[in-house]
């Protein structure tokens, strides 16, 4: 199905009608939310007062679980402290006061998804749907019937009205993923619905005005697809008022441990809790070129956790690629042996010192002074690596499950 994913109440009426929450809303545990009760819940998931000048009890349960989506799928779902990460990220929060349109760009795997869903549960639309579509599965033949929806008899099979993602999207954000994949047809199609909030269904001769925020990422050059000739430009500058540009993991090269850390918590074994990564695996995953970025960083320890059998992971664990494809290291390489092995050793021992800081952090939960008895160090030194390798306590502080 061309449908990427859809999330209806994606806010609060998909999961209040249905009783399920998204992880961190709720569940078994000592801190786990109290059940919540389904009465009037599509009028509450809908933002309607119930007729009653009385303020309504589950208004304040409304209220709570917004903010329980801004925490979960927030700022904090954006991990990394590289600067030229936290420079791509810096005005998420006031792009997602704004109404206007916002276009990701970066490469496969860079996270484009988790960006334009920050931006939709930081802005008030948190409590109305987040929609994704992925452009590169939407033929033309089945565009406009995707998006727009159609009247019952509009076509041969058209047997039952259908309402098109757009709609759907009503209030919230519809996100468009691979839009550098549209066709010249497709690109057509979205121009007016994007540049004037208004579209027909098929089969419908009247005209439907719609209140939703356009969020678009690409991986391709859309300014030189433009160029080209094989993007229309008036849609390029409609969908980019604000831009954000995420660089690839091997530009970042000081997140890949605390990310390698952040999977590890979410994949290691029930039975293995405390499984971490041996010296040389984190000097592997350091040196590693990483092509599909984050999500095959992702995809590397999801499959340790798997296959380790100790509590330590080993570089075999990870099925890296060969070392002909990883990355050079940071110092250039000359013909000399001795430059190679001073530049190798000077990578290890910095992996070796952010790998360790990381672990004493995690186990810390971001208390530098705890973490500095654990390591035998004087807090003030260990403020200074911490600075050296750009890593901040506060993002090791313990956070609510699924972030």
């Amino acid at each position: 199905m061309p449908r990427k994913r859809e999330e209806r109440g994606s806010g609060l009426l998909g999961h209040i009608v249905t009783g399920f929450l998204p992880a961190g809303l709720g569940g078994v545990g000592q801190d786990a939310d109290p059940p919540i009760c389904l009465k009037h819940s599509c009028q509450v998931g809908l933002g309607i007062r119930l007729g009653s000048e009385q303020a309504d009890p589950l208004d304040a349960v409304n209220e709570r679980l917004i903010q329980h989506l801004r925490q979960a799928q927030g700022l904090r779902t954006l991990i990394g402290q590289a600067p030229v990460f936290r420079r791509a990220i810096a005005q998420i929060p006031a792009i997602a006061r704004s109404d206007a349109t916002v276009l990701i760009c970066g490469e496969t795997g860079t996270g484009k998804e988790l960006v334009a869903r920050a931006i939709h549960y930081l802005s008030p639309r948190a409590a109305f749907p987040f929609i994704a579509v992925n452009c590169g599965a939407l033929p033309d033949t089945l565009l406009e019937d995707e998006l727009f929806g159609h009247e019952r008899g509009a076509f041969t099979d058209a047997r039952l009205r259908q309402t098109g993602l757009i709609a759907q999207a009503e209030k919230g954000t519809l996100f468009l993923d691979e839009v550098g994949t549209l066709t010249a047809r497709a690109q057509s199609a979205l121009l007016r619905v994007v540049q004037d909030k208004t579209f027909r269904m098929l089969g419908s001769r009247r005209e439907e005005r719609v209140d939703v925020r356009f969020v678009a990422a690409t991986n391709a050059s859309l300014g030189k697809m433009v160029e080209a000739g094989t993007f229309r430009g008036d849609l390029y500058y409609r969908l980019r008022v604000f831009a954000i540009s995420l660089p690839p993991l091997h530009d970042r090269r000081e997140d890949v441990s605390l990310l390698a850390v952040h999977f590890l918590k979410r994949y290691a074994p029930v039975d293995r809790p405390d499984l971490q990564f041996s010296p040389a695996a984190s000097a592997a995953l350091l040196t590693c070129d990483w092509p599909g970025n984050i999500r095959e960083l992702e995809h590397a320890i999801l499959r340790a956790a798997q296959v380790c059998r100790t509590n330590v992971i080993e570089v075999e664990d990870l099925g890296l690629p060969p070392p002909s494809s990883h990355a050079t290291p940071s110092v250039p390489l000359v013909s000399s042996a001795v430059s190679s092995f001073k530049s190798l050793k000077k990578v290890s021992v910095e992996a070796f010192e952010r790998d360790y800081l990381t672990q004493v952090l995690t186990e810390s939960h971001g208390n530098v002074s705890q973490a500095a008895r654990a390591a035998g160090k004087d807090r003030r030194e260990l403020g200074r690596l911490l600075k050296k390798h750009h890593l901040d306590p506060k993002a090791f502080v313990a956070s609510p499950a699924g972030t």
